[in-house]
């Protein structure tokens, strides 16, 4: 059984959206494999990026809630689908004075709750509604006459910078009703956060003899020490000394893709944003995203004497003031 969403970000069931976004970044600082050597701690990470994405989304955190781990198998719709079938069976005959007019469209759940299991639902009027027999009419179960198509799916794939920077093959488990399944998955080089994989035939059974739906993992880029991604493009700071600021050069910056050379204009101020082109996230349809570097002027936090001595007769010899200057 999976942990309880709530309990892995440590929040309580009605917390709200500042209260979960604050408990994420917490621990996402406190768990990212680039700064927690723990073996345990990339699995962390995936559970916390996890939990944030469903709890975050209004309607997938609704589905959580009633349906517990189940969630993923129930589509956005479910209640106009659950009301639909309803009105079908008292048309039918099936729900008694439900059929008439003035009936109420409303209705409760009884003892169903985020299990997952059976129970009856109340409403439209009618005699109760056995959810066992709602379930094998909407989702292609028993009772269902002609080959239903099984539904399709969607699961969240969580990969770091560098994953949806190079791509390659992964191997994935997710959690169903059924039980825990394995997926070997092809990943695109430059994937970027929303975009789609498909999996067909790999989402839910269909009925009487129908194919399986599609699976579709939606890319979720993690949160990164290093970069801040937008897109395609990919930003860093870039810390300099004041030397080579006021001077020029030529630094190196860290990519996804290896270490690149920068050439920094003489005369650079802390914020300026300078572009190594190409450097950002691969594009298999068109031009490879850009990383901009964020300057920022570091000084040494303790200087030698004779670091002092040079920064005293830089001081007297200059007249340049940043307070008053165009």
């Amino acid at each position: 059984m999976a942990r309880d969403l709530y309990e892995v970000l440590g929040v309580q069931r009605d917390a709200g959206p500042e209260e979960l976004q604050q408990a994420y970044r917490k621990l996402a600082r406190t768990y990212h494999p680039d700064v927690n050597s723990r073996p345990d701690a990339e699995d962390r990470f995936k559970e916390v990026n996890e939990a944030y994405h469903v709890l975050s989304d209004p309607s997938k955190r609704s589905r959580y809630d009633r349906f517990g781990d189940n969630w993923r198998q129930i589509p956005e719709d479910y209640d106009e689908r659950v009301a639909a079938a309803g009105r079908t069976r008292s048309a039918r005959g099936h729900g008694g004075a439900g059929s008439g007019p003035g009936t109420s469209a409303g209705g409760s759940w009884t003892d169903f709750g985020g299990t997952g299991g059976g129970g009856r639902f109340q409403g439209f009027g009618e005699e109760d509604i056995d959810v066992d027999d709602l379930f094998s009419s909407l989702f292609g179960g028993r009772g269902a006459g002609g080959p239903i198509a099984g539904a399709d799916q969607e699961a969240e794939l969580p990969l770091t910078v560098e994953e949806a920077f190079q791509g390659g093959r992964r191997s994935i488990s997710l959690q169903s009703p059924a039980g825990a399944r394995s997926y070997d998955v092809t990943i695109p080089p430059g994937v970027v956060d929303g975009q789609r994989i498909r999996l067909a035939g790999q989402g839910g059974q269909g009925a009487n003899s129908a194919p399986a739906g599609d699976l579709y993992l939606v890319v979720r880029i993690l949160p990164h020490p290093r970069y801040r991604v937008s897109g395609r493009d990919l930003h860093v700071r870039l810390p300099l000394t004041p030397w080579t600021a006021a001077l020029g050069g030529t630094v190196p910056v860290i990519t996804p893709g290896g270490e690149a050379k920068l050439k920094v204009p003489p005369g650079t101020s802390s914020g300026r944003r300078l572009r190594l082109r190409g450097e950002g996230l691969p594009n298999p349809k068109g031009p490879a995203g850009d990383l901009y570097a964020e300057t920022q002027i570091m000084v040494p936090p303790k200087l030698t004497n004779r670091e002092r001595e040079l920064f005293e007769q830089l001081a007297a010899a200059s007249n340049f003031d940043p307070r008053n200057s165009a």
